[in-house]
């Protein structure tokens, strides 16, 4: 009777809820005028349905739905076109000279928030030695790109905007070098090892400065210092002309670790800070600095629109009481067009995280004025979850935000862009763990169907907040082409921590950035699949610091094809052309228990330990170098293609190539594909006490590859676990834990399972103070948990010598 009671009661109450859900209509016909307005009134279960229009508003929703079946749904009127901007249309426009006209408006046309005077800023943001702004001047709903001052655009439209050295002129003169990730570290260019044809001269107040460097010409630097983590070199440069330079490592022949074009500084004596994006380096590097002439045609500043908008530029003066833009219209009057300026920093993002079941269908959002959005701070898009669950994005078309499209990423908090760090991201790890990063209160969101394009960070983000994701079948274009600016969190696609995301069915054209997809730090449980990458301006894909298991198959990736410092990735079925490159990274990276974002350990990544099976490519025959050095690979049925052509016909892309005679090859199954490194990882637990003062150096056992002695403590409230390469210490007649939380021995790259009350022989290798060393076998027995009721299979004993 209690049970069918119960049964009623719930069954009763569904309907209920089904029954009080209503429709809110929005529109010009309508009693509500704005999305706003209706998103103050709806509730769990209720429809917002939008009818044709031009809204200008952020809409900032008030609360979400309660589950999938209790959602709030935005969503645009069948058939209707629903257009949501962040910018306002402004007239009065008066010629200056030229092709530049301006306008002056009070400040507070803008309210809260004025993108002419909000400076783009961020965690491994790289201004390339000028400042930028969230704001923008649309033409027509396109926008024109920002000047580096205000004499540039008062200049005709079109003119040049960084001047050339010619041929032979000297490029730039050099003070100073400076790894960003060493506050200390400056280097003096005079200090330079080796050298081509530069030379000391005097340099006013800064002294003696490397110059009259000239196309060619090289600097060798020994022994700088990059502290723990360096993206960026900064260099202290003045010239009248544009150059380009590289930088290598080790030496002149080393491998290229950066390139970029360094802007005129307005005369020799005009000193300027530029950062250049490097692969990070850490602890003690050589590298050396070649200089060249800028022979890009100004790649740094190509402007994509043609006709009307090619090369139009525009300044913005803020002062205490009016925003005053300068802006070039080719051959038209602004005030007899659509001219636009930016107003509001997002389209529709909630400014309060937790506001979760929120669907978004069918609109057209642009013209954002959104800021860089890195891993360790707030990410805000054009369209973003802020820290939410279980949104769906679909159908949609998002366009021209200044950064980001779509965020499914971090909360704020005031560590928001205060380092650029491996160690300071780990710290933003723990401080997310505390607040609830976890499958029941963030992430599982839907992206699918949406047309992405022209913004100039990503297309979509997501750091912490993206677990869990599906984004399948987006069209992703016009992505970072302008490279007016840059940084390390540039791609169509970028994720931290994807855990048990699904991507797939993407298509990725004409973008650029460090990696189109980008999957950055705890790739565990994620699947990569039937996406198409063609036309591109980069690398495809960069797998970063992740330790898997992930998969990538049967995608098509046609250019640069993968730069690989993960391990723990399967790569099956793949059509791969261009390079393939593998590097090990020192920097300590998550691990998580599987399907949860409990971290179980932080490790650095060896390298291998990856399967390429069953590939297309156009150099299979990349990994005979490749495992000269990377050891655990397993590479299997790959076969060439040769002289692939692709052709974009009215009913859809089509690829061919020449397939020469091919090798039978075995299916891939998830037998064959085994288990990774850290799907094999426990711990050993115990209690040692040493007579004398002596070290535990080393340990070793038959059942795993890799053994190390690791600490785990905290630090300023944060959890780190790092290896102890020089031993742990023994003090005499102390007994000495070696216990979850604390110091214990890892063993990785387990070789079979451990049963439950089965002992494992751990072979103990100690030093005492002389230095001899002795060995102690020692029969742990294996428990489901450690002591402390945390973490896998654990293995725990004591041990006395």
């Amino acid at each position: 009777m209690i049970k069918k009671s119960i049964s009623i009661a719930l069954a009763i109450a569904s309907a209920a809820t089904l029954a009080t859900a209503k429709d809110y209509l929005v529109g010009a016909d309508h009693p509500l005028k704005t999305i706003s307005a209706a998103a103050e009134l709806a509730q769990p279960g209720d429809t917002i349905i939008v009818h044709e229009g031009i809204y200008r508003e952020e809409v900032n929703p008030p609360r979400g739905g309660t589950s999938d079946a209790a959602r709030i749904v935005y969503t645009a009127a069948p058939g209707a076109k629903v257009v949501i901007k962040g910018s306002e249309p402004v007239k009065g426009w008066t010629r200056v000279e030229n092709d530049t006209w301006k306008v002056t408006l009070p400040n507070s046309f803008f309210g809260h928030f004025n993108p002419y005077s909000d400076l783009i800023r961020g965690d491994w943001f790289q201004a390339k030695g000028r400042t930028h702004h969230t704001g923008a001047v649309y033409i027509d709903g396109h926008w024109l790109m920002e000047a580096p001052n205000k004499d540039i655009v008062l200049k005709p439209a079109g003119t040049t905007l960084i001047s050339k050295a010619q041929p032979g002129a000297k490029l730039l003169n050099l003070a100073w070098l400076q790894p960003v990730g060493n506050p200390n570290g400056k280097v003096l260019a005079t200090s330079a090892k080796g050298r081509k044809g530069a030379k000391n001269m005097p340099g006013g107040e800064l002294g003696q400065v490397v110059g009259q460097i000239k196309n060619g010409n090289w600097l060798e630097f020994e022994g700088v210092d990059c502290g723990s983590e360096s993206y960026e070199l900064a260099f202290h440069v003045a010239s009248e002309g544009s150059s380009r330079l590289e930088i290598r490592k080790d030496n002149i022949d080393g491998a290229v670790l950066g390139t970029a074009i360094i802007p005129a500084t307005s005369g020799w004596d005009q000193w300027k800070t530029v950062k250049v994006g490097i692969d990070v380096l850490s602890g003690v590097n050589n590298f050396a600095v070649v200089f060249k002439n800028d022979d890009t045609t100004n790649a740094e500043e190509v402007f994509n629109y043609k006709g009307l908008y090619e090369s139009c530029l525009w300044f913005g003066e803020v002062d205490d009481k009016n925003t005053t833009i300068y802006a070039q219209f080719k051959d038209l009057d602004p005030n007899a067009r659509d001219t636009e300026i930016n107003v509001r920093q997002a389209v529709f993002y909630p400014r309060k995280t937790g506001r979760n079941y929120i669907t978004v269908r069918g609109f057209t959002m642009m013209h954002a004025a959104t800021n860089w959005a890195p891993p360790t701070a707030e990410q805000v898009g054009l369209i973003g979850t802020h820290w939410s669950k279980g949104w769906i994005i679909e159908n949609n078309i998002i366009s021209h935000s200044k950064c980001v499209g779509i965020t499914l990423g971090k909360y704020g908090d005031e560590f928001d862009n205060k380092a650029a760090t491996a160690n300071a991201y780990n710290e933003t790890i723990e401080r997310a763990l505390k607040k609830g990063w976890n499958k029941e209160t963030v992430g599982s969101h839907v992206v699918r169907k949406n047309k992405v394009s022209h913004c100039e960070q990503a297309g979509i983000v997501g750091s912490l907040g993206c677990i869990f994701s599906t984004v399948e079948g987006n069209e992703f274009r016009h992505i970072h082409t302008h490279k007016i600016f840059s940084g390390a969190e540039v791609a169509a696609i970028k994720f931290h921590a994807p855990i048990d995301m699904v991507i797939k069915d993407n298509l990725v054209r004409q973008s650029g950035g460090y990696g189109i997809l980008w999957l950055d730090w705890m790739a565990q449980g994620t699947r990569v699949s039937g996406n198409l990458f063609f036309d591109n301006l980069n690398q495809n894909v960069f797998m970063e610091v992740n330790h898997g298991p992930y998969l990538l198959d049967n995608n098509i990736f046609l250019g640069s094809a993968l730069r690989n410092w993960s391990q723990g990735g399967a790569y099956c079925y793949n059509i791969l052309f261009g390079a393939i490159t593998v590097d090990p990274q020192a920097r300590e990276t998550p691990y998580h228990r599987p399907h949860t974002t409990e971290v179980l350990g932080l490790s650095s990544i060896a390298g291998g330990d990856d399967r390429y099976l069953n590939n297309l490519m156009t150099q299979p025959n990349a990994f005979d170098s490749i495992k000269k050095t990377i050891k655990n690979m397993v590479v299997e049925g790959n076969q060439p293609v040769q002289s692939a052509k692709i052709r974009e016909k009215d009913d859809g892309i089509y690829l061919s190539f020449e397939l020469p005679e091919t090798q039978p090859t075995q299916p891939v199954t998830a037998e064959r594909l085994g288990q990774t490194l850290v799907s094999k990882a426990t711990g050993a637990f115990m209690t040692v006490t040493s007579k004398e003062n002596s070290k535990l150096v080393a340990a070793s056992t038959p059942v795993a590859g890799i053994v190390e002695i690791h600490e785990m403590k905290m630090d300023k409230d944060v959890m780190k676990m790092s290896a102890l390469p020089n031993g742990l210490d023994l003090p005499a007649g102390k007994a000495v834990d070696l216990k979850p939380g604390g110091f214990h021995i890892m063993l990785m790259d387990l070789k079979l399972p451990l049963n439950k009350d089965v002992a494992v022989p751990l072979t103990l290798t100690f030093q005492d103070s002389s230095g001899k060393k002795s060995q102690q076998v020692v029969q742990v027995p294996v428990s489901v948990q450690p002591p402390s009721g945390q973490g896998m299979n654990h293995q725990h004993g004591d041990h006395k010598h």
